[in-house]
């Protein structure tokens, strides 16, 4: 069996932390009831039994003001509204894909037809395009064979739909590639 020694980068989402009743260190804080109102500058210690007699928690909401602002809320309330507007944000964001299109050396019109048509449709969903082409073996020396066929490739879905090329055209041993985009 195969153990897969590859490394996952862990990258821990960001979110707002806030002191919470007995977390709150400062001696003083302004005051936000349940309601929006002011009440003003009140010892840390009453604003807790206050929120205490209410049912609710003391929640710090700006901590880097002076005195540090907290309000009178349900803490399990605010954690749950906040989680969903964090899905709501992650719903609307569209994580561009770049789909690959392999041409050949020996490659027929229709292919070519076939493989333009599927690579306007990738870029009418907005993906990237890597349009690539392997040489093998003695194909190795037609090189400028091949940058014609790419060219042609690029011109024609150009003609499609107007495309912007983001990296040229690159030739790294046998294998030449370029990357669209939409326009």
């Amino acid at each position: 069996m195969r153990i897969s020694r590859r490394k996952t980068f862990f990258r821990p989402e960001i979110f707002k932390r806030y002191r919470v009743n007995n977390f709150i260190r400062v001696p003083q804080v302004r005051l936000i009831d349940e309601n929006g109102e002011n009440i003003g500058v009140i010892d840390t210690t009453a604003a807790i039994n206050l929120a205490r007699e209410k049912g609710l928690d003391l929640v710090e909401v700006s901590p880097l003001a002076q005195p540090p602002v907290a309000k009178i809320l349900n803490y399990n309330k605010l954690k749950y509204q906040e989680e969903k507007e964090r899905r709501k944000e992650k719903a609307k964001q569209k994580r561009i894909e770049v789909k690959g299109i392999r041409l050949s050396l020996r490659i027929s019109q229709h292919d070519i037809d076939v493989r333009l048509n599927q690579a306007a449709k990738f870029i009418g969903q907005d993906d990237k395009i890597r349009v690539e082409m392997i040489l093998k073996g003695r194909e190795r020396q037609h090189f400028n064979l091949a940058k014609d066929i790419i060219n042609k490739f690029v011109a024609s879905l150009n003609q499609l739909i107007p495309t912007v090329t983001e990296m040229p055209l690159t030739v790294q041993q046998g294998k030449l590639s370029v990357l669209l985009a939409k326009k």
